[in-house]
């Protein structure tokens, strides 16, 4: 793990050296219930390895970007959520609250209060998709 990670709060969860409620790991990626949900269900899959943010992926990343969206599709069939009714996306920074990359997973969208509907806004200045990262990791 890159130093800049030892006191860095995710991946000291992922190190289970601080509490988080895992709901999935393996060797690459770790997902946690969000302490803040913004709606019923509110997960952040992390990368075991730590990485700034979105901005900061460059294409050796990608491999382990992809396999962080598709948990996504392993965290919402393990829960039973329903695809239609799932955001998904990255805080882009300055906008970011924790300096190490989380993909937030929140369902269902309709239960979110207008407060977090305009802090997870899809395709923002300050959220954004998994194919806006995509496209700038390949570019």
């Amino acid at each position: 793990m890159a130093i800049q990670g030892r006191n860095c709060i995710f991946c000291k969860i992922i190190r289970n050296e601080e509490p988080g409620e895992k709901i999935y790991e393996d060797d690459d990626v770790t997902c946690i219930k969000d302490i803040n949900p913004a709606s019923t269900h509110h997960y952040l899959i992390l990368p075991n390895k730590h990485i700034r943010n979105a901005k900061v992926l460059e294409p050796q990343d990608s491999e382990l970007f992809d396999k962080i969206v598709a948990t996504v599709d392993a965290i919402s069939e393990r829960l039973g959520l329903d695809p239609a009714s799932i955001r998904t996306g990255f805080h882009w920074p300055p906008f970011n609250t924790i300096d190490h990359l989380h993909l937030h997973v929140i369902s269902p969208i309709e239960n979110m209060n207008m407060m977090k509907k305009m802090m997870f806004n899809p395709n923002s200045y300050w959220f954004v998709s998994t194919d806006y990262v995509k496209s700038r990791l390949e570019n």
